[in-house]
């Protein structure tokens, strides 16, 4: 059940961080939340690798939320290798970003992003999108329990 998976949020930004750990925290969502502040972290918590190494990789998040703009690996091509794999290649992700730019969401849907969202830069605008994403993610979504197949 996606409701008792964590969320992986991969965010470089604190501000942006502790916003959206804000906006989980005023909707009540119980999801534990990890935070990875760039590419790598994101891809070593996901394939138990690095700071991750012995994490059991069977237990995927419920979604991850990725940021486009990162240091050491980009969001995109941490999307890129989330679908290469066999393991995470049904893992729901949505992209959170600021990044407006037309080609950045094309590049993500064609990597194979379940969702574009902007964010919003008023708060009350950001609470309520958070408080979507956990709805829809966390309760609504039928997730491909992709953890059975390996």
């Amino acid at each position: 059940m996606a409701s008792d998976r964590p969320i992986l949020l991969v965010e470089d930004n604190p501000d942006d961080e502790a916003l959206t750990l804000r906006a989980f925290g005023k909707h009540r969502i119980p999801n534990q939340i990890v935070v990875a502040r760039d590419g790598v972290e994101a891809l070593d918590y996901l394939f138990g690798t690095g700071q991750h190494a012995g994490r059991d990789v069977a237990d995927l998040p419920a979604v991850v939320l990725l940021d486009l703009k990162l240091p050491r690996i980009d969001g995109l091509e941490v999307l890129r290798r989330i679908r290469a794999d066999a393991r995470t290649a049904l893992l729901p992700v949505v992209v959170l970003t600021t990044s407006r730019e037309t080609q950045d969401i094309h590049e993500a849907y064609s990597l194979g992003a379940n969702s574009y969202i902007r964010k919003p830069v008023d708060f009350e605008q950001f609470l309520l999108a958070v408080g979507q994403l956990g709805t829809y993610w966390l309760h609504l979504n039928e997730p491909s329990d992709s953890r059975s197949a390996y």
